[in-house]
């Protein structure tokens, strides 16, 4: 079962309460997705870091219910 973009959004929000994020289904499908996460708690961190934040927020959900993600991180 796929996720949807709402899900995406609420579960990195709920880890990161001050993002901006935008989602975008990049196929269609429900299951290749496009994320954009502005974020001031990432001001200083290398942009791996950054990544594994919204990983984490996830839950362990990427390459199982969650199969692709292309994921922008920035700061305001």
């Amino acid at each position: 079962m796929a996720m949807h973009a709402h899900e995406i959004e609420e579960m990195i929000q709920a880890a990161l309460p001050d993002a901006i994020v935008e989602i975008t289904d990049l196929a269609g499908d429900g299951n290749h997705y496009a994320a954009r996460v502005v974020s001031e708690s990432f001001r200083g961190m290398p942009r791996v870091k950054q990544h594994k934040v919204v990983y984490d927020a996830l839950g362990g959900r990427m390459g199982g219910v969650l199969h692709a993600l292309q994921l922008t991180t920035a700061t305001p």
